[in-house]
């Protein structure tokens, strides 16, 4: 089965097999809100996948 793109292109595997991606709402709308705020939305997150999401869209990544 194919690696789905798009899902990698937005998922990043780490080393141990993590999951990790951008949060979300951080692309615009960003001038008014306050420094602080702008740099809380910098971080990335773990996901947590079902094992049968995994096997659909990310069959050959590693991802644990």
């Amino acid at each position: 089965m194919k690696t789905n793109k798009s899902y990698t292109k937005r998922i990043r595997v780490t080393r141990k097999g993590k999951l990790v991606a951008r949060k979300a709402g951080q692309n615009h709308f960003n001038a008014k809100a306050s420094g602080a705020e702008r740099r809380g939305k910098r971080g990335s997150v773990t996901i947590a996948l079902t094992k049968a999401v995994k096997r659909r869209f990310l069959p050959a990544s590693g991802a644990k």
